[in-house]
């Protein structure tokens, strides 16, 4: 399996150092069954993150039907006071540091990674996951309407809004969907793609050499619907 981590302008460090750590572990500990990229939309690129100067060099271009797995991380900036309104649209102007988040997730739908995700969603060999806003980048794109996915618990409104049934757990499984909730939630989200993939005894070896044990049950849509608590 080959997975592929994408960056985009604005990006948050830890939901694409997290998740690209655990898989790279585990595909040492599978003997190579897993590799690991970064990749953008426009390809071979330092990347800006949100986050201060920090750089991160995407190695090569998104291919999305070259990966078994693809991770989409959130961005970093701005959350802002609660009701507060970016006074900037997502697509007028240069990216800059400490902007909102929502417009720097909305200046990724202006690129070629919408089209590409929509190519990977299609193709049902495909896995696409997601690390804490990650996933209102395709649901903001219209490609998610009716899937189960989680997101940080600042936008799970938004997420919902777009037509996703938004579910408040850690990690949530809708098949050849996956997503995480909060920033941390990648060690996680990456442990579980592990043990999904490539089985609980490798999931295990990398949650033991990363002294990290994974937190909630992964909600997923099977079983008898819960009575009211």
């Amino acid at each position: 399996m080959h997975a592929q981590i994408v960056l985009f302008d604005g990006f948050d460090p830890l939901d694409v150092v997290a998740p690209y750590e655990v898989l790279y572990a585990g595909g040492t500990a599978s003997g190579g069954a897993l590799t690991v990229e970064l990749v953008s939309a426009e390809g071979p690129r330092e990347v800006v993150s949100g986050t201060g100067a920090l750089t991160l060099r995407a190695t090569g271009t998104l291919d999305p039907h070259a990966a078994g797995l693809i991770v989409v991380p959130g961005a970093s900036g701005r959350v802002g006071e609660p009701g507060e309104v970016p006074d900037v649209d997502a697509g007028a102007g240069e990216w800059r540091q400490d902007e909102f988040v929502p417009v720097l997730l909305g200046r990724a739908l202006t690129t070629a990674l919408p089209a590409l995700l929509k190519e990977a969603l299609d193709d049902p060999a495909v896995t696409v996951a997601t690390v804490c806003g990650g996933s209102l980048v395709p649901a903001m794109a219209g490609l998610l309407e009716g899937r189960h996915a989680t997101t940080h618990h600042l936008g799970i409104d938004m997420l919902d809004a777009t037509g996703v049934h938004a579910v408040r757990a850690r990690v949530v499984d809708d098949g050849d969907l996956v997503s995480g909730a909060g920033v941390t939630s990648g060690l996680d989200l990456g442990l579980y793609l592990l043990e999904r993939e490539l089985g609980p005894r490798i999931a295990h070896a990398v949650e033991t050499l990363f002294a990290h044990e994974r937190r909630g049950t992964v909600w997923r849509a099977t079983g008898p619907a819960p009575a009211a608590l």
